[in-house]
């Protein structure tokens, strides 16, 4: 039976084969573990070259050893690293070694940065913010991750508990000390101006919740048109390799395609869609009703127009997207006129980089200025949401008698920390700790 008492052994590397792969250990076991399969526990946070043998004395590798005591380590707990050579045969046999001992067995997903979190070693948000990090792709995505990782944000929200902690207690004070005659009121008039800085403060913070979102989950780019317009070359060319077919038959596209790519470190995630046009083919008519949901969630539609038939310029709900920009088609070929924002050729490739750098810098505007302590999460979102809406409650009602009032800053209090794990937040972490690999 698995207990939170047991010592857990995962491989923290990538899969074998490697050059060199990472076999963690972390529990009270740590120790035996280590004197009976090197002979000896190393010195914490030296490494220490030794061979690794069975409790027979059989070698299974060499390699380096790294001890660290608790509650000097990641999880909090006496923990070790086996840095062996990574075939699938040296670290098989390791890990049956290490299931052999009593007490011993493999970590679940997720275990080792729980352990970590149940310890003190880390919160909620900073949990995270390594999951994100060691997933991340791309520079921004890095940047944000490591942001929350470190603890940036959950400094930013301890803060804003610590204000409304105090707060109430300087109306608590005043509840216990209602009859004196030098305390008319003054001292939670100071509150109440606070607390209305406080939750401008925490309202800027929530909108830009939907920027964290775009660094982490990609910003949406939506290639939309009528039939034969190169929605698909263009799609190829954005992705450097053939992801969507490319033919003269219109309505070859029938689904949404995406593709991930990197634009000056930024993730965007970019879609391919049906051609926009009345049918009664029943297969491309599902893809048009596809097509249009992907224009209706798009951060940018580029909308493309064949300039040899620029026919249906503006499709009906174009308006509703927040960025559109109508880019004309085939500029090799003899133009029939037409207004556009841009022109380009994927024959020859013109304009191509002119559109890249223009998706660019669009993305970097939306950014400039903003700080990377920022929500990136649903949770996030609707805590913050929550903690806006309570103190609104006790900003609000100066009607209301100060206990309600207070007792409204003590749950604005508790949403806050639910975001960093400081209250019991236990059906949030089976969904948390999910994400992560084994070794992790």
């Amino acid at each position: 039976m698995e207990t939170w008492n047991d010592t857990i052994f995962a491989l923290s590397s990538g899969a074998p084969p490697s050059g060199v792969s990472v076999v963690r250990v972390s529990g009270s076991r740590t120790r035996e573990i280590l004197q009976k399969l090197i002979g000896e526990v190393p010195a914490p946070r030296y490494a220490a070259y030794r061979t690794i043998r069975t409790r027979n004395g059989l070698p299974i590798d060499t390699g380096l050893i790294l001890f660290f005591s608790g509650p000097a380590s990641f999880t909090g707990e006496d923990s070790a690293e086996f840095q062996l050579h990574g075939s699938r045969a040296v670290i098989s046999a390791l890990l049956g070694e290490l299931a052999g001992f009593s007490g011993t067995r493999l970590a679940m997903e997720g275990e080792f940065s729980r352990r970590a979190f149940e310890n003190g070693k880390l919160d909620l948000v900073e949990v995270e913010g390594l999951a994100d990090l060691i997933a991340a792709e791309t520079e921004m995505q890095r940047r944000l991750a490591l942001e929350q990782s470190s603890g940036g944000l959950s400094s930013l929200y301890d803060s804003w508990a610590e204000r409304i902690t105090r707060s109430r207690a300087l109306i608590e004070a005043e509840l216990d000390f209602a009859d004196e005659e030098d305390v008319p009121g003054s001292v939670s008039d100071q509150v109440w101006m606070s607390l209305s800085s406080l939750r401008a403060e925490i309202e800027q913070q929530l909108s830009h919740a939907d920027m964290g979102e775009i660094v982490r989950d990609g910003f949406k780019v939506v290639i939309a048109g009528a039939p034969n317009a190169g929605k698909s070359s263009l799609m190829n060319w954005f992705a450097q390799r053939d992801v969507a077919i490319v033919t003269d038959v219109a309505g070859t596209t029938r689904d949404v395609l995406q593709v991930d790519i990197n634009v000056d470190g930024y993730l965007v995630k970019l879609y391919d869609t049906a051609g926009l046009r009345e049918t009664t083919d029943v297969v491309e008519r599902e893809g048009i009703k596809r097509a249009q949901m992907a224009l209706d969630q798009a951060d940018l539609v580029l909308y493309l127009v064949d300039m040899g038939s620029p026919v249906a310029m503006k499709p009906g709900g174009l308006e509703r997207v927040s960025e559109h920009v109508i880019v004309g088609t085939k500029r090799d070929l003899e133009p029939l006129g037409g207004t556009y924002d841009l022109l380009i050729s994927t024959a020859t490739g013109e304009g191509l980089p002119e559109l890249r750098k223009y998706v660019s810098s669009l993305i970097q505007r939306k950014f400039e200025g903003l700080s990377l302590a920022i929500p990136t999460r649903q949770r996030h979102k609707d805590s913050l949401a929550k903690c806006l809406v309570a103190l609104a409650r006790a900003i609000e009602h100066p009607e209301q008698n100060l206990e309600i009032r207070a007792e409204s800053l003590r749950l604005a209090s508790e949403h806050l920390s639910r975001i960093t794990g400081r209250v019991d937040v236990e059906d949030l972490l089976g969904v948390i700790f999910s994400e992560f690999c084994i070794g992790k």
